[in-house]
C-alpha cells in the first residue's frame, strides 16, 4: 500500500495543490472567520463520508480509528501530507485495488455507525 500512496501522493499533489492554492488565498482574503467555519464545518461532529478530505475524517477520533483499522499505515504515511486533502473515493481509483470496493464499502458503513 506505500507504494500505491506514494504514486497518488505524487500525482495529487500538483493538481491538489493547484486547487487547494486558491482556496487558501480566497480564505486569506475572506477572514479568518470563514476559513474555520469551513474546517469546523468538516470536522464537526456532522456526516463523515467517503467524499470527505482524509484530513477531516481523521479529525475526528472516531473516524481515524475507523481508518486505522481499514487501512494501516494510511495517517501515518510518509507522504499524509501530500494526500491529506483527497477523499477516498479519490485515493481508490489509483491504489491498484489497495483501497478496495470492499474495502470502501466496509469505511463507509463504520463512518454512518459512528454518527
Amino acid at each position: 500500500m506505500i507504494r500505491i500512496l506514494a504514486a497518488a501522493a505524487v500525482l495529487a499533489s500538483g493538481p491538489a495543490l493547484a486547487q487547494t492554492a486558491p482556496a487558501q488565498d480566497h480564505s486569506m482574503h475572506a477572514g479568518h472567520a470563514d476559513h474555520s467555519a469551513h474546517a469546523g464545518h468538516a470536522a464537526a461532529q456532522g456526516k463523515l463520508s467517503l467524499d470527505t478530505p482524509v484530513e477531516a475524517i481523521i479529525a475526528n477520533p472516531k473516524g481515524k480509528a475507523v481508518l486505522d483499522a481499514q487501512l494501516p499505515g494510511l495517517t501515518t504515511h510518509e507522504h499524509y501530507p501530500m494526500f491529506k486533502a483527497m477523499t477516498l473515493n479519490q485515493i481508490a481509483p489509483m491504489s491498484n485495488g489497495q483501497v478496495s470496493a470492499e474495502a470502501l464499502a466496509q469505511i463507509k458503513a463504520d463512518l454512518e455507525a459512528i454518527q
